[in-house]
C-alpha cells in the first residue's frame, strides 16, 4: 500500500500564511524527488514546487517564486510547502506527489509523477 495523505489547506485572508504538509506511507520518501501541483478552476494542473531526491535542488515556478518554500523530513517521511503572501491568484486545489522513477527534471510535470495526494483546497479570499 502506498498513499500520500494532505492537510493544511482551508480558507486564508490574502498576505497571510498556509502549510500543507504531504505524509508517505507505505514507502519511503528518501531519494525521490517531491513535488506540489495546483490546479484552478479552468486551468489546467500545474507544478508550482519541487525538491530533487539526489541533490535537494529546489524548483519554483515564476508565480510562487519568493512566497513558498518546499521542504522535507525524512525522519517524518512527511514534506511540506510552506505559503506566504498569500494571493488570491493562489487559489485552487493542491496535490502532493512523488516521481518514484530514478529521474529529476524541472519543472515538475504532472506525467512523470507516480503517487499522488488526495488534493487539499487552498481558497485566499478576504
Amino acid at each position: 500500500q502506498v498513499q500520500l495523505v494532505e492537510s493544511g489547506g482551508g480558507l486564508v485572508q490574502p498576505g497571510r500564511s498556509l502549510r500543507l504538509s504531504c505524509a508517505a506511507f507505505g514507502f519511503t520518501l528518501d531519494y525521490y524527488a517531491l513535488g506540489w501541483f495546483r490546479q484552478a478552476p479552468g486551468k489546467e494542473r500545474e507544478g508550482v514546487s519541487a525538491i530533487s531526491g539526489t541533490d535537494g535542488e529546489t524548483y519554483y515556478s515564476d508565480s510562487v517564486k519568493g512566497r513558498f518554500t518546499i521542504s522535507r523530513d525524512n525522519a517524518k517521511n512527511t514534506f511540506y510547502l510552506e505559503m506566504n503572501s498569500l494571493k488570491s491568484e493562489d487559489t485552487g486545489v493542491y496535490y502532493c506527489a512523488v516521481k518514484l522513477f530514478p529521474y529529476d527534471s524541472f519543472p515538475p510535470l504532472v506525467h512523470e509523477y507516480n503517487t499522488w495526494g488526495q488534493g487539499t483546497q487552498v481558497t485566499v479570499s478576504s
